[in-house]
C-alpha cells in the first residue's frame, strides 16, 4: 500500500506547476482527478507533439491521474465539482488570477462546506498584494526574481533551460500539501496552502541575493562556470570535449595542481592560493588549466581528475543524458502507457524503501469523464444530455 492510497486530490490545473505538484501525490497512491475543459483539455496537451503526438510536457506530468472534462462555469458543471470537492482530501488550483475566488471555490468559501478539504493554491505573485492580479509565467517570473540577470554569457542574458519558477511552485505545492495532509492527520484542521511562483523561486535565488545585498554587487554572469567558486566550470581536451570540472576546497586545488595541472607550485602561487584570490584573477586561471587541458586528450583528463579526486563530468547532450548508465543501472527507466501509446518514464526521484510508486498511463482527454459522473449518480441519459450541452 502506498503512503497516499485513499488520499482524493480534485484539481483545476494548467500548465507546469499544479500539474508537478498532483502528478508527485499520484505517484504516491493519492486518486487524482485532473479537470479539463471539453474539447480542448489542459493546455499543455498543445504546446508540441513530439510524443507519439503527445505533448512531451504533458506526458511529463500528468501519469496517473483521470481526466474529467468539465465546463466548471456552467451551473451543472459547477454543481459536479462541488460534488467531487465534498468528497475529496485536497483542492488543488493554479487558475488566473482572481479565478478561484470569482467561482466561490477560494479557502474561505470552502471551509464552511468542506471543513476537511486542504485548500492548495498556485498563484503568480500571490493572492494578496500588489502584485496579485497580475500574470505570471516562467519565463516572466525568472526575469522578475532577478535569476535572468544573473546567467548567461557576460554580455547577453539567458534564461535556464527548464521551467524552473514552475518547477520549484510545484515542488513547494507539492510539500504544503504533504505537511497539511500530515497536519490535518495530527490536529483534525485542514489548513490552506499557498504558493507563488515569484516566492517559490524567491527562496531558491537566496545565495545571490545575500551575495549581493552585502558584498555591494551582484554575481557576475560568467555562462557555464560558477559565480563564486574557481576554477568551477567548463574546459576543452585536445578531443575538443568539454569536460566539467569543480574545486570545493585547499585539498582539492593542492592535488589538482599537482596531479592534473602536473605543477604542485601552481597552488600556492599569490594570484591562485584561495579561492577568492582565484575568482578575482579567473582570467589568467582559465587560461592556465586551458592551456594544460589543451594537451590532454579527453581520457588522459578525465583519470587525472579521478586519480585527483576532483568532482568532474562530461557536458553530455539529452541523448546521452537519457541513456545514461546511473539511470539504467539502477532501473530508473519503467515503460507507461500514453494515448499515442508505451512511453518510459523516469521513476520519482525519492525511493521509499521497499514501496514502488505509482506509474499507471497518461490519460486522453476525458477518458474518464464517463466513469466519474457515474460514479456521482448521473446516469447514461444524463450524462448524454451533458456531454450534448458541452458541460463535459
Amino acid at each position: 500500500m502506498l503512503p497516499l492510497e485513499g488520499i482524493t486530490v480534485v484539481s483545476l490545473e494548467q500548465a507546469v506547476a499544479a500539474p508537478f505538484a498532483s502528478r508527485q501525490l499520484a505517484d504516491l497512491g493519492a486518486r487524482v482527478i485532473k479537470i479539463e475543459r471539453p474539447g480542448v483539455g489542459d493546455f499543455a496537451r498543445g504546446y508540441d507533439e513530439t510524443v507519439y503526438g503527445e505533448s512531451s510536457y504533458f506526458v511529463w506530468l500528468n501519469r496517473s491521474k483521470e481526466s474529467l472534462t468539465l465546463d466548471v462555469k456552467t451551473p451543472e458543471g459547477a454543481v459536479i465539482l462541488r460534488e467531487l470537492l465534498s468528497g475529496a482530501d485536497v483542492f488543488l488550483n493554479n487558475l488566473g488570477p482572481g479565478a478561484i475566488a470569482r467561482m466561490g471555490l477560494d479557502a474561505a468559501s470552502l471551509a464552511e462546506t468542506c471543513p476537511r478539504l486542504v485548500h492548495a493554491t498556485i498563484s503568480g505573485y500571490g493572492t494578496t498584494g500588489d502584485w496579485a492580479d497580475r500574470k505570471a509565467y516562467d519565463l516572466l517570473v525568472q526575469s522578475e526574481a532577478g535569476l535572468v540577470s544573473i546567467t548567461g554569457e557576460p554580455d547577453s542574458v539567458a534564461r535556464v533551460g527548464i521551467s524552473v519558477a514552475d518547477i520549484a511552485a510545484g515542488m513547494y505545492a507539492y510539500s504544503g500539501i504533504l505537511t497539511a495532509l500530515l497536519h490535518r492527520a495530527t490536529t483534525g484542521v485542514a489548513v490552506p496552502v499557498e504558493v507563488s511562483l515569484f516566492e517559490a523561486l524567491a527562496e531558491w535565488m537566496g545565495n545571490p541575493a545575500y551575495y549581493t545585498m552585502y558584498g555591494g554587487t551582484p554575481p557576475p554572469r560568467v555562462g557555464a562556470q560558477h559565480a563564486s567558486i574557481a576554477p568551477y566550470g567548463p574546459f576543452t581536451s585536445a578531443q575538443g570535449d568539454i569536460i566539467m570540472l569543480s574545486v570545493q576546497n585547499p585539498r582539492e586545488w593542492q592535488t589538482f595542481c599537482a596531479v592534473v595541472m602536473d605543477d604542485a607550485s601552481l597552488a600556492d602561487h599569490e594570484a591562485f592560493a584561495t579561492n577568492p584570490a582565484r575568482v578575482r584573477n579567473r582570467t589568467d586561471l582559465n587560461a592556465a588549466i586551458g592551456k594544460r587541458f589543451a594537451e590532454l586528450e579527453t581520457a588522459e583528463a578525465l583519470a587525472l581528475l579521478d586519480s585527483a579526486k576532483v568532482a568532474n563530468a562530461r557536458v553530455n547532450t539529452i541523448a546521452e543524458f537519457v541513456e545514461h548508465p546511473a539511470l539504467a543501472s539502477r532501473g530508473r527507466w519503467v515503460p507507461v502507457d500514453s494515448p499515442g501509446g508505451v512511453i518510459r518514464a523516469l521513476k520519482p526521484p525519492a525511493s521509499l524503501g521497499g514501496l514502488e510508486p505509482r506509474m499507471e498511463a497518461v490519460p486522453a482527454l476525458g477518458a474518464h469523464t464517463d466513469a466519474i459522473l457515474t460514479s456521482l449518480g448521473r446516469s447514461p441519459a444524463t450524462i448524454a444530455s451533458l456531454r450534448t450541452a458541452g458541460t463535459v
